[in-house]
């Protein structure tokens, strides 16, 4: 990335912080029911979890993360676990889990019926059961994204999975990639679809700044543009890609190489975006202990004025 575009996209995050919120309306939507928290997706640690769960856990849990977002529900289990023995091996670790990761497509949804497949009510049912806020779909399939009529048609049906969810007491969200950010249909972004075509008061949007930017978006513009749309947050720093697949890569809060503000951006989403789950996100460690990153990533917020 060039010094410009770091320059832009620094001036875009800083610009903003000093807007008025669009809409006092949408900001109540996030402001009304969540509380501010700090939280850990696991695919951070995803390696350890693999090895050894509930030791992975227990370490977290001593770090001072009292929140954790799983990206690992597989035939109706969590990193290998029911939906009522992961509960209670949380709580037994004074760790909740307010969010979740798990895609939401066509095996969930049933044309004949005009309803979700038992595969869905399920993830919702344990979503539930697990004490969950939110049941964030983290990608969308490749065929949907591809049919802008298709596309259309999968923002109704998150609207329904979002009154799905609302009987339960939680909310359906989405989670961005690059892809929203870098492909088109019909001369639309892929985001402008996505959030031109969604209630919402049924589904909330949780921002990825690290995803966003490999696609080039500005995290600044989006937050700006969809005022009070961004309940939870997935916050990342990044450096140039090392293994060159992507542009660029996560590492520890605050080491990065200019692309993006970090604290500017989470300091914009508590202020305009709404944002009340920050969830802290390292995929890449630059040779360094996954486990060791993720206990500065949370120092660091910490230090931010975030816990």
């Amino acid at each position: 990335m060039n010094s410009s575009r770091r320059s832009f996209l620094r001036k875009s995050a800083f610009g903003l912080g000093a807007i008025a919120i669009a809409s006092p309306a949408l900001q109540s939507l996030a402001a009304a029911k969540y509380k501010k928290l700090v939280g850990i997706q696991l695919y951070s640690i995803r390696e350890d979890m693999k090895i050894d769960p509930m030791g992975s856990l227990t370490k977290l849990a001593e770090m001072g993360y009292k929140y954790v977002e799983h990206a690992n529900y597989v035939n109706h289990k969590f990193y290998g676990w029911s939906a009522q023995e992961f509960k209670k091996r949380l709580d037994d670790l004074g760790l909740k889990m307010p969010s979740g990761h798990t895609v939401m497509g066509k095996p969930h949804w049933d044309d004949s019926k005009k309803d979700f497949t038992d595969l869905w009510k399920k993830t919702v049912e344990d979503a539930a059961t697990c004490g969950q806020e939110f049941v964030i779909s983290p990608s969308i399939d490749m065929g949907i994204r591809k049919d802008k009529n298709l596309l259309l048609k999968y923002m109704d049906i998150f609207n329904k999975s979002g009154e799905l969810c609302q009987k339960s007491g939680m909310k359906f969200g989405y989670h961005n990639h690059d892809f929203e950010f870098s492909e088109k249909l019909e001369g639309e972004l892929l985001y402008d679809i996505m959030l031109n075509n969604t209630d919402p008061k049924l589904v909330t949007q949780q921002l990825d700044i690290g995803n966003m930017i490999n696609g080039g978006g500005v995290p600044g513009e989006i937050l700006k543009k969809w005022p009070g749309r961004f309940v939870s947050m997935h916050v990342k720093d990044e450096v140039p890609s090392a293994a060159g697949h992507e542009k660029f890569e996560s590492t520890i809060l605050g080491k990065g190489s200019g692309q993006i503000d970090v604290l500017a951006l989470v300091k914009l989403g508590d202020k305009l975006g709404g944002t009340k789950h920050f969830i802290i996100e390292q995929e890449s460690y630059q040779g360094l202990k996954a486990m060791d990153c993720v206990k500065e990533d949370l120092q660091i917020m910490s230090n931010w004025g975030y816990k």
